[in-house]
């Protein structure tokens, strides 16, 4: 059925027709259509730990989820984060208040940035940023800020953040470990945008998703800072660390002020979600130290494995300190469009990667960056690389 010819507006609210398809659902079909490998979307090829997911079989075969779970979560999941918290970072949440359970941690970020935003708010952040960020925000009719980390440290500018805070800003929005560039804000850092959150009273939302993925110095929450847990919204998820992508569970931890206000949201975007899996995460959460040593060593394994391989390509490599993307530069090829070159790559060596570019508002900050994800198999990512070779001959 057409629109009435009287119509002249748009069916897609002006606030979200500037993004249009996401880059890696272009990239990912264009993986499909040439049957090339693909680096560009972040998702393992292979599954997690086996007995995380007959935790998940049991919970299905045992009732458990089946039906609609509890809206802030399942007790188990919420218990396990809290447990989590306390164990890795001495962070003592209540899971009954302060924990809510969400459907990854995108759905995190959009309920807690329509939450917590009112019209005309800025919003400051770190660029280049994952897409849905730019998406959020502008469904909550704010405005945002960015804040350019630039190559080949891609470090915080302490100064630039202050300068960039003014009457209107309501919220910074904090990604550590950082996807696309792999920083991790280490300790001064941090301290330094507590002490601005505090001072000008400013809301922090920080996704923490890669956080079991450090390879240089530690993670640390932001929440544990002085001043900071009463202004902090903690998001993170089980997708990255337990190689469970599809199944979607994600988690807010905050005070209870701010969990009943992302809680508000969040219950008319997906209400609940993932019942048999939120018993089994909650199983995950509890697997010993061991697991979390060898998953992360594993990756930072892959990580020097593919960042060799790029070397020995012809690409300038920004070593990632943490998640497991490798941001490189294009420019030793002669080549200055990322995007163009990204496009033109399956065809050139059977190998998919996502174009920085669009992460930034500033497409010149990140016009010649290209992302690679290494979470694949070795033999996956031993072929890209001999594909890639390629790009020199």
């Amino acid at each position: 059925m057409s629109a009435p010819e009287s119509s002249n507006r748009p069916f897609l609210n002006r606030r979200l027709a500037a993004f249009g398809t996401t880059i890696f659902a272009e990239m990912s079909a264009l993986a499909t259509r040439t049957g090339s490998i693909n680096l560009g979307q972040g998702f393992p090829d292979t599954d997690g730990p086996a007995e995380i997911a007959e935790a998940a079989v049991r919970a299905i075969r045992d009732g458990r989820g089946n039906q609609y779970p509890p809206g802030p979560g399942v007790p188990e999941l919420r218990t396990a984060v809290a447990a989590h918290q306390q164990r890795f970072y001495g962070l003592a949440f209540d899971p009954d208040t302060e924990v809510l359970v969400t459907a990854g941690a995108t759905e995190a970020i959009a309920a807690a940035l329509l939450a917590l935003l009112e019209p005309g708010d800025e919003v400051i952040a770190l660029e280049p940023f994952y897409d849905s960020y730019a998406a959020c925000i502008a469904m909550a009719g704010a405005v945002r800020v960015p804040l350019t980390l630039r190559a080949p440290d891609f470090r915080l500018d302490v100064d630039a953040l202050r300068a960039a805070v003014t009457p209107r800003t309501r919220l910074l929005l904090l990604n550590t470990p950082h996807n696309p560039t792999g920083t991790v804000l280490t300790a001064e850092e941090l301290a330094a945008v507590a002490e601005l959150a505090v001072e000008r009273d400013l809301l922090v939302i920080t996704d923490e998703v890669y956080e079991h993925l450090v390879f240089e110095g530690s993670h640390t929450p932001l929440a544990g800072l002085p001043g900071m847990r009463e202004r902090t919204v903690t998001i993170s998820s089980a997708g990255k660390t337990f190689s469970f992508t599809g199944w979607k569970v994600g988690w807010v931890t905050g005070t209870p002020e701010l969990v009943t206000a992302v809680r508000s949201a969040k219950q008319f975007l997906t209400y609940v979600n993932a019942g048999p899996f939120q018993y089994a995460i909650a199983e995950a959460l509890r697997l010993p130290d061991a697991y979390f040593d060898g998953f992360r060593a594993d990756l930072r394994r892959k990580r020097d494995l593919l960042g060799d391989g790029l070397r020995a390509a012809g690409f300038e490599v920004y070593q990632p300190q943490g998640t497991y993307f490798i941001t490189t530069d294009i420019t030793p090829f002669g080549e200055k469009d990322a995007y163009a070159f990204c496009r033109a790559l399956p065809e050139r060596c059977g190998v998919v990667a996502i174009p920085n570019s669009v992460f930034y508002d500033d497409p010149d900050a990140g016009r010649s960056q290209v992302r690679f994800a290494f979470c694949k198999k070795d033999d996956v990512l031993t072929e890209a690389i001999s594909r890639l070779r390629r790009l020199a001959s």
